[in-house]
């Protein structure tokens, strides 16, 4: 036999075990944001919400959002979509992926427990574009850098370290912070022949830091960025060109470090003025060295892991900002290579096995 009684909105069931659970009833009006844009066309972001919420009833008439079921999961339904609601209204659009990240917990909104240290946003890019840290280690990486002089960001393809280290970089000029912000790479290449490119070394090198250029277009006006660029205040160069340098008054990022020798990454650590600010990113897993060369990067992260000033924040496949396949992938990758280490750690072992046993007899 099954029991029930209401009160307020919430209905309390009982079952045959004398347990018993709560179904609630939620009907949440939508302001500030249109509902097409909030719940799509056709109700298409309405239903990846009912497909993340199989559990509850979720239908939708105007402005109002409703709510059915048990009220752990409307309550969760619920939480979602005020984020959505939030985002909404701060991004000025809303993505299906977006959505995806909110579910999975790795979008970081500005509710009260989670702003960051200077407000809603690193800064405003072109056309008042609000940028912001949009995972939770991104916003590690921005407390970090607050916090140290140098940070080492790591993390696979699509985590935005490199987006965020530039936004960081932009809003220390544009707070007057720094005199100068100094961009650079290893100029290493990745299965293709920097001799073969057309042009002079401006053109062959500048391919390797269009991602740098890219992320400064998104955050400054064109005719300041290119004053800013004309008159040096913001640099971008191969590694090399840092040798002999004191780089003081500047912010300095070192995008790609994974491709640097040890030598290099010393060289370039070494640089650093008392006034500047550097972050460092790399991604371990896209090693283009020649393979008798190791990464300096591990060489640094290693033995500068406990000098004080110095961060370390490891991003991951759940930081990804791009396309929602690109998570996927780079778990898939990951699996692979640690069967791919296993697999070769085993066949290490039976030839050991083997020796071992030859030698016996």
């Amino acid at each position: 036999m099954i029991c029930y009684f209401r009160y307020n909105n919430l209905i309390f069931i009982y079952d045959q075990t004398n347990n018993y659970y709560i179904l609630s009833e939620i009907i949440l009006t939508i302001q500030g944001v249109n509902p097409v844009d909030l719940l799509g066309e056709q109700d298409s972001k309405l239903n990846i919400l009912k497909l993340a919420y199989p559990e509850i009833q979720i239908t939708s008439r105007g402005n109002n959002i409703k709510l059915k079921g048990e009220k752990k999961y409307t309550q969760k339904a619920k939480d979602t979509v005020e984020r959505m609601v939030k985002m909404l209204r701060q991004e000025k659009s809303l993505s299906n992926d977006q959505i995806k990240s909110i579910l999975n917990g790795n979008y970081v909104i500005d509710l009260e427990e989670e702003t960051l240290a200077d407000g809603k946003a690193i800064l405003h890019g072109r056309n008042g574009k609000a940028i912001k840290a949009r995972t939770r280690n991104q916003k590690k990486m921005v407390n970090l850098s607050d916090l140290n002089d140098i940070v080492f960001a790591i993390g696979p393809a699509g985590t935005g370290k490199t987006y965020t280290a530039v936004a960081l970089a932009v809003k220390a000029l544009k707070n007057r912070l720094v005199k100068k912000i100094i961009l650079t790479r290893p100029a290493v290449e990745a299965g293709e022949s920097l001799g073969f490119l057309p042009g002079d070394l401006k053109d062959k090198v500048d391919p390797y830091l269009r991602p740098l250029y890219d992320a400064l277009d998104d955050m400054l006006p064109a005719e300041k960025l290119n004053f800013f660029m004309g008159n040096r205040t913001i640099e971008v160069a191969p590694l090399a060109f840092m040798r002999g340098r004191t780089l003081d008054n500047a912010f300095i990022i070192l995008d790609e470090a994974q491709n640097t020798t040890s030598t290099q990454l010393k060289m370039f650590l070494t640089r650093l003025g008392p006034s500047a600010k550097c972050i460092i990113t790399g991604d371990l897993s896209q090693i283009d060295l020649p393979r008798h060369q190791k990464s300096g990067l591990y060489t640094a992260l290693d033995i500068l892991s406990d000098l004080e000033g110095v961060g370390k924040i490891f991003l991951n496949a759940e930081d990804v900002v791009r396309h929602r396949l690109v998570k996927d992938i780079i778990v898939r990758y990951n699996e692979f290579g640690a069967a791919l280490q296993m697999s070769r750690e085993e066949n290490a072992r039976k030839k050991d096995a083997n020796r071992d046993k030859d030698n016996g007899e």
